[in-house]
C-alpha cells in the first residue's frame, strides 16, 4: 500500500511553490494534522519564512466538539494565543468571514478534511472564504486530503437553485467522487468565483483508494462522525435529519442506525428485503436503541442497524430512500417531516433542503413510487454534471 502523504506536508516542505508575502490565515479543525501527526497551527506557528496572523474554525469549532448547527462563538487559540474567527455562529451572516478579518494576510490556507457528501458544510466554509479571497485579493491556498469514502463513486441528483442552502450550496450530487481541492478548482472556475487560488495536491493517493487504504490516521471530522463505517452511510442517512426519526445521533451509532419509539422493527426488515435486488451490499438489521441526547431522547427506539458488507456496491442514497419508503407504508399516521429551521432556512422543509428539490417529499407518499425511476432521474441529472466534474479531477 502506497503511503498518502497530505497537501499540507507539501506546503510545508516548499511554501515558496504555493505561497505569496509573508502573512498567512488558517482555516483549520482538530483534522488538520500532517503525516507525523502534529497540528498545522503547530507546524506553520515555528515557520520563520512566514507569519501565521489569523485563525478560522468551520461548523463544531477548532476542536471539533460542538453539535450540529450548534453555534461555536470565537475563542483562543492556547497554541499560538490567536484568536479563533468562528465561521459557524448564530446566523447566516457569520458562515461567511468579514474582508477587514483578512487585513494584513497575504494567504488564506484551508486545511480541513471532508467527507465527500455535499451535505457537510466544511466544503461550503471553503467556498465562502475563496469568495472574500477575491474581494480582498488574498490568496486562496487549499492543501488537499483524501475523500475518505473514495473518489470515484458518484450518486444522487442535483441541488436545484430555490434549494440552495448551506448543505447544498451548488448543484452537485449527493455523493461527489472529488477532493476537496477538486472542488476549490470547480467552485472558483466553473462556479464562477474567480478567486487567486492554488491547491496543493497529495502524492499517494488513488481515486479508488478507502480512507482506510491510504495510511493516514482516522480523525472524526466531527461529534457523529466518528468512523469510516459512518462516512460511508452518510451521503444517504444524512436525509433522516430532514424527518423527525431519530438518525442515531445521542447513540455510539450516528447514522448507521435509524429509527423511532412507533416502529415496527420486524416488518421494516421484512419490507426493506423485498427491495433487497435493488440494494447490493447492505444488510438490514432489527435493533433497538435509546439515545441520550437529540431526538427521542430517553426514549428506546426501534429501527434497523445498517451493515456494509460490500463498500464498493453499497449504494447509500438509494438504501436510505427505500428505507423511507418502507417506514411511511407501514406507518403512514406516525410519519413525520421535520417542520423546524434547518442550517438557518426557515421556509422551506428541511428535506428539500437536503435531498436539493421538493420532488422526493412530494412523491414519496404516491401509491407508484419507484426506486428504480428515481435512480434512472438521477443517472439524467448526472448526464450534465459528470463531463463538468471530469475538467477538474487532479488524480
Amino acid at each position: 500500500m502506497t503511503r498518502t502523504v497530505p497537501g499540507i506536508d507539501h506546503l510545508l516542505s516548499d511554501p515558496a511553490n504555493y505561497l505569496r508575502g509573508q502573512s498567512l490565515g488558517l482555516i483549520v479543525n482538530h483534522t488538520s494534522l500532517a503525516d507525523d501527526g502534529r497540528h498545522s497551527i503547530a507546524h506553520i506557528s515555528s515557520q520563520t519564512a512566514f507569519t501565521l496572523r489569523a485563525l478560522f474554525a468551520p461548523e463544531h469549532g477548532l476542536h471539533g466538539t460542538a453539535q450540529d448547527m450548534d453555534a461555536v462563538a470565537s475563542e483562543v487559540d492556547p497554541l499560538s494565543g490567536l484568536e479563533i474567527k468562528s465561521l459557524y455562529g448564530e446566523s447566516k451572516d457569520s458562515l461567511i468571514p468579514a474582508p477587514r478579518s483578512l487585513e494584513g494576510i497575504d494567504n488564506l490556507v484551508f486545511d480541513i478534511q471532508d467527507i465527500g457528501s455535499r451535505y457537510y458544510t466544511f466544503i461550503y466554509t471553503m467556498a465562502n472564504c475563496m469568495t472574500v479571497c477575491r474581494q480582498t485579493g488574498t490568496r486562496m491556498v487549499v492543501c488537499d486530503r483524501p475523500n475518505p469514502i473514495n473518489g470515484t463513486t458518484v450518486e444522487g441528483n442535483l441541488v436545484r437553485e430555490n434549494c440552495r442552502s448551506f448543505v447544498g450550496q451548488y448543484p452537485l450530487p449527493n455523493r461527489l467522487g472529488m477532493t476537496a481541492g477538486e472542488l476549490a478548482r470547480l467552485f472558483n472556475d466553473h462556479f464562477g468565483i474567480h478567486c487567486d487560488l492554488k491547491v496543493v495536491p497529495m502524492t499517494g493517493w488513488n481515486r479508488e483508494a478507502w480512507f482506510d487504504q491510504t495510511g493516514l490516521i482516522w480523525t472524526p471530522p466531527s461529534p457523529n462522525m466518528p468512523t469510516l463505517a459512518t462516512a460511508t452511510v452518510y451521503p444517504g442517512m444524512c436525509l433522516i435529519e430532514g424527518t423527525l426519526l431519530s438518525e442515531g445521533r445521542g447513540t455510539t451509532l450516528p447514522f448507521e442506525q435509524i429509527g423511532a419509539p412507533f416502529i415496527d422493527l420486524h416488518k421494516l426488515a421484512a419490507r426493506l428485503e423485498k427491495d433487497s435486488r435493488l440494494l447490493p451490499g447492505v444488510y438490514f438489521r432489527p435493533q433497538y436503541f435509546k439515545p441520550m441526547f437529540h431526538k427521542h431522547a430517553g426514549e428506546v427506539c426501534a429501527g434497523l442497524q445498517f451493515h456494509i458488507i460490500d463498500r464498493d456496491r453499497f449504494k447509500p442514497l438509494l438504501t436510505t430512500i427505500a428505507f423511507l419508503r418502507a417506514i411511511v407504508e407501514i406507518h403512514p399516521d406516525e410519519w413525520q417531516w421535520r417542520t423546524e429551521p434547518y442550517e438557518f432556512v426557515s421556509d422551506r422543509p428541511a428535506i428539500d433542503l437536503l435531498y436539493g428539490n421538493s420532488e422526493l417529499r412530494e412523491t414519496l407518499l404516491e401509491p407508484d413510487f419507484s426506486l428504480e425511476e428515481l435512480e434512472n432521474s438521477w443517472k439524467e441529472e448526472l448526464e450534465s454534471f459528470l463531463p463538468v466534474r471530469q475538467e477538474y479531477l487532479i488524480y
